[in-house]
C-alpha cells in the first residue's frame, strides 16, 4: 500500500490500517498533479548503498537501497523533512537477493562487466517485468517517495538478448509508469543516448561519472525541464588533488547539477560534495 499523502494522513489518522503508511513527521515533499513528489533542480542529495545509513546530511534527499534499508531509518529520514529515493536494480539479476529464485534462468544473461554476482536481464519478458512491479510495490509499501532503477542501459551493453533501442525505450516507460501509478517519482540511471525521448517520463536523472566521459552536456533536458540531475564521481584525483575538484565542480555548477565525489562502493566512507 502506498504512502498517503499528508493531508490524507490527517483525515484517516483514526485507521490504523491507513494511518500506518503515513510519515512521522517532518515537511513532506510537494506532489506532482499527478500524485508523485517533484524533484526540482535545486533538490540537494545524499546516495549510500552500503552500510548502516548516515542520516546526519543537511540535504533534501537520500538514495539508499530498497530492500537492505531498514523501515526505521526511511522512517527517520521522513521525520527529518527528507525525500528518500530507493535503489533497486532494474535491469539485471542480482545472485544476493531475496527474489533472486524468483526468476527463470531464461529471464537473465551475460554477467555485468566488473560485477560477478549480477547478469542482465531480458526486459521484454513479461515474468521480468512482472517482478519488477512486485519490487516497486515493495518500495510504496516502505513509504519510498522515488524510486532509483538502475542498469536502464542492457540494449547498449552485451546482455546477452538481442535488444534494441525500442526494447529499452519501452521498457524504461514501462518502469516509468508503473512507479507513476504507485505514486513514485522515478529517476532515469545513465542511459544518456535516449535522455531526450524519456525525460518527459522521468522526474529527475542520476548519472555516473559524465565529468570523467565528457558526457554531462547531454543531461541538458532534465535541467531545462527543471528536474534535478544528481551526478556520481568516483576518481580519485577528485579527492586528492583539490583544483582538479574544484575545476570538476565549478562545471557541475555551471550545469545546474547536484554532483557528489564518492568511494565506488557507496558506503559514506567519504563523501564530498560540489555544494559545499
Amino acid at each position: 500500500m502506498t504512502r498517503p499523502p499528508l493531508s490524507l494522513c490527517v483525515l484517516v489518522a483514526v485507521l490504523p490500517l491507513l494511518a500506518a503508511g503515513c510519515p512521522a513527521g517532518g515537511d513532506e515533499p510537494e506532489p506532482e498533479p499527478g500524485g508523485w513528489p517533484a524533484v526540482p533542480v535545486q533538490t540537494t542529495w545524499q546516495w549510500q548503498l552500503q552500510g548502516t545509513i548516515n542520516t546526519g546530511y543537511d540535504v533534501d534527499a537520500y538514495d539508499v537501497d530498497m530492500v537492505e534499508t531498514p523501515q526505521g531509518t526511511i522512517d527517520a529520514l521522513h521525520a527529518a523533512g527528507r525525500l528518500v529515493i530507493c535503489y533497486f536494480s532494474g535491469g539485471s539479476w542480482e545472485a544476493y537477493r531475496d527474489d533472486a529464485d524468483q526468476f527463470d534462468a531464461a529471464d537473465y544473461g551475460n554477467e555485468l562487466d566488473g560485477w560477478p554476482d549480477e547478469k542482465w536481464l531480458d526486459t521484454r519478458s513479461a515474468h521480468v517485468r512482472q517482478l519488477m512491479e512486485a519490487r516497486l510495490d515493495v518500495a510504496a509499501q516502505k513509504g519510498c517517495d522515488a524510486v532509483e532503477p538502475d542498469n536502464m542501459d542492457g540494449y547498449a551493453n552485451d546482455p546477452g538478448f538481442p535488444l534494441t533501442a525500442a526494447d529499452q525505450l519501452d521498457y524504461n516507460r514501462f518502469i516509468a509508469e508503473a512507479a507513476h501509478d504507485r505514486g513514485l517519482a522515478v529517476g532515469l540511471k545513465n542511459d544518456l543516448d535516449q535522455i531526450e525521448q524519456l525525460v518527459d517520463d522521468f522526474d529527475f536523472a542520476v548519472n555516473e561519472q559524465c565529468h570523467e566521459f565528457d558526457e554531462c552536456d547531454l543531461l541538458a533536458p532534465f535541467v531545462d525541464a527543471n528536474k534535478a540531475v544528481f551526478g556520481a564521481e568516483y576518481l580519485d584525483r577528485y579527492v586528492d588533488d583539490s583544483a582538479a575538484r574544484d575545476a570538476m565542480c565549478a562545471a557541475a555548477r555551471a550545469l545546474s547539477h547536484r554532483t557528489l565525489v564518492l568511494p565506488l562502493d557507496l558506503d559514506d566512507s567519504f563523501r564530498l560534495s560540489c555544494d559545499g
